[in-house]
């Protein structure tokens, strides 16, 4: 026992133990064999885990970038379906409904400009009458001037001529709003008649008349199938205006028919089977055209006859069909001459078979 004050006992180290005959030499105590192979056991399980969990990991990275590319392509899948499904069948109709707006805005210019056209003929044709009217005074007031001097009943010579220089300067102020223009030369007047159809100038003719002694045709332009002879024998010698006016009906009205003959086979030429016959004065059109009734095609065979030369419409419109008289096709004929009668060729053709294919 120890008592307070007193100090502890000094441990002896550890050179001196192993010098202590009581005490051997010091050394690592002996482990159990079965607890070392429990330690090396418990490695081994540890780095499997680690290994299993590091090929997981892996694993699931591979799946994450294998994924990638998949989602992209039902992406790209859903947007090439979407294309040729419903929106591809929307774009389709949009782009349908563009071109008939734009179709639509065509058609109603030309029919502002047709209508602004029909306008401009109506005021200048009363410009015409009334300038007619003014030169039919005219005449008559010299006329009466002239009875005062001479004879009445025979003028002389001189008197006829002047009147009759004076009447052609007239005409040719008023024959100018028409489409009729000349101009004086040594031996009497060069008229030209210029023709159109529907705003657009085609071709111009000429006639040089003589007035000495007589009025007479001493040259022309006028194509041989325009009954000129007949034309001049009733008119010439008495009503030059009248000779003129007839004249240029005669002339546009043969070059509207040609006109829309060769606009029917320039626009048309797919719809027509074969050629278009037409003879010389285009006032006998014949040709043949496909329409189509119940996905099945049928050959229609049209005969034009232009009964007045002086009309660029038809006077008569005969469509027969190969296949017979069937109800329905007898109804679609019927319509086609209607319009054949009524609305010039090449229009007609395109009225009808827009509606057809709008109606498909």
């Amino acid at each position: 026992m120890l008592l307070y004050g007193e100090a502890w006992p000094r441990m002896p180290d550890t050179e001196s133990l192993q010098d202590c005959p009581c005490v051997g030499p010091t050394r690592e105590p002996d482990l159990h064999p079965g607890f070392m192979e429990e330690e090396r056991n418990s490695d081994e399980k540890e780095n499997a885990l680690q290994e299993r969990s590091l090929s997981a990991a892996s694993r699931d990275g591979e799946l994450q970038i294998s994924a990638v590319p998949l989602a992209q392509g039902k992406v790209e899948e859903r947007k090439v379906y979407s294309g040729d499904g419903v929106l591809g069948y929307l774009e389709m109709l949009e782009a349908q409904a563009h071109e008939l707006g734009l179709k639509q805005e065509e058609k109603e210019q030309q029919e502002k400009k047709l209508d602004r056209l029909k306008a401009r003929v109506q005021e200048l044709r009363a410009q015409r009458d009334e300038l007619r009217a003014k030169v039919e005074l005219q005449e008559k007031r010299l006329l009466d001037k002239e009875g005062v001097v001479t004879d009445p009943a025979k003028p002389s010579a001189q008197t006829v001529l002047e009147w009759k220089m004076k009447s052609i300067k007239a005409m040719l102020q008023i024959f100018y709003l028409t489409g009729i223009s000349g101009k004086l030369t040594k031996h009497g007047v060069c008229f030209c008649i210029s023709t159109a159809y529907e705003g657009t100038y085609l071709d111009s003719y000429y006639v040089d008349l003589l007035i000495k002694p007589e009025v007479k045709i001493q040259r022309h332009s006028v194509p041989v199938f325009i009954p000129l002879e007949q034309i001049a024998k009733k008119y010439l010698q008495t009503d030059i205006r009248r000779f003129l006016s007839v004249l240029s009906d005669h002339l546009n009205a043969y070059v509207g028919r040609r006109h829309q003959a060769d606009q029917l086979e320039e626009h048309f030429s797919d719809r027509i089977e074969g050629t278009l016959q037409r003879n010389s004065l285009c006032n006998l059109l014949v040709f043949n055209y496909n329409v189509s009734s119940n996905n099945k095609t049928f050959l229609f065979n049209v005969r034009l006859l232009y009964g007045d030369l002086c009309r660029s419409l038809p006077t008569e419109a005969i469509i027969s069909c190969e296949t017979g008289a069937l109800s329905l096709l007898a109804e679609m004929a019927a319509a086609h001459s209607d319009a054949f009668r009524h609305v010039a060729l090449h229009k007609a053709f395109n009225l009808l078979f827009n509606a057809k294919e709008s109606q498909d």
